[in-house]
C-alpha cells in the first residue's frame, strides 16, 4: 500500500470510528460520520478516548483525550443558525455562511469562560490558538454552508470556523488576504484548555 493509500484509509478510518462510538454512547444515535470532535476541558462527552490506532489522523497530530464531544453533519445543523456575508480572499467576493455560531456549539459540551483558550485544528495540520473573548467579540460560526450549499471536503468544509471579518474595524482596515490566520477550514477538532 502506497503512503496516499494509506493515508486515504487513515482518514476515512478517523472520520468513521468516532460515529461509531457516538452511537454507542449517545441516546441521539448518530447517522452520519462525525465531521467535529471538542475535547479537553469539557463535560460528560459523548464518546470514549482517542484510540491512537484508529484516529489516526488525530493522533498523527498528536491530540489526545480521554472524553470528547463528537458533533456530525445532523447535530451540527439542529443548532440555531447565523448567517454571515464576508469577502472571501479566495476571490476577493462576498459570499454567505451560514452555521451555529461556535459559542453554540461549545455550550453543547463545555463551559468556556473568557480567559478559556481554544485550539482549532484543521485536516491539513493547520492549527491556531484563540481566546474565547475572541470568539465573542466576532462572533465566530461553524460554516457547514457557504452560498446555500453544504461545504465539500476539498474546498472550504465540510466546516469553517470564520466570521464576518468586514464587520470589524480592526479586522476590515487589513487587506482581505491577512483578515482570516484565525480561520481554519477543514476544521475537525477543537481542543478548550481552562483560563
Amino acid at each position: 500500500m502506497n503512503k496516499r493509500d494509506f493515508l486515504f484509509a487513515s482518514t476515512l478510518g478517523a472520520a468513521v470510528l468516532p460515529s461509531g462510538l457516538l452511537a454507542q454512547q449517545s441516546p441521539h444515535s448518530a447517522k452520519s460520520p462525525t465531521l467535529l470532535t471538542v475535547s479537553g476541558s469539557i463535560g460528560k462527552g459523548n464518546r470514549g478516548p482517542l484510540n491512537p490506532a484508529l484516529d489516526q489522523m488525530m493522533s498523527k497530530q498528536k491530540i489526545k483525550f480521554d472524553k470528547a464531544c463528537a458533533f456530525d453533519f445532523t447535530a451540527l445543523t439542529a443548532l440555531p443558525a447565523t448567517s454571515i456575508k464576508p469577502t472571501l480572499e479566495y476571490d476577493n467576493r462576498v459570499h454567505t455562511l451560514k452555521g451555529p455560531l461556535l459559542t453554540e456549539v461549545l455550550r453543547a459540551c463545555a463551559s468556556p469562560t473568557d480567559g478559556t483558550r481554544l485550539l482549532l485544528r484543521a485536516v491539513d495540520g493547520y492549527s491556531i490558538f484563540i481566546s474565547m473573548a475572541d470568539v465573542r467579540k466576532y462572533r465566530f460560526i461553524v460554516a457547514t454552508h457557504l452560498d446555500g450549499q453544504p461545504m465539500p471536503l476539498g474546498g472550504l468544509g465540510p466546516l469553517w470556523a470564520v466570521y464576518d471579518a468586514d464587520q470589524f474595524a480592526d479586522m476590515a482596515a487589513k487587506p482581505v488576504n491577512e483578515r482570516f490566520a484565525l480561520c481554519p477550514w477543514a476544521l475537525y477538532h477543537i481542543e478548550v484548555q481552562p483560563a
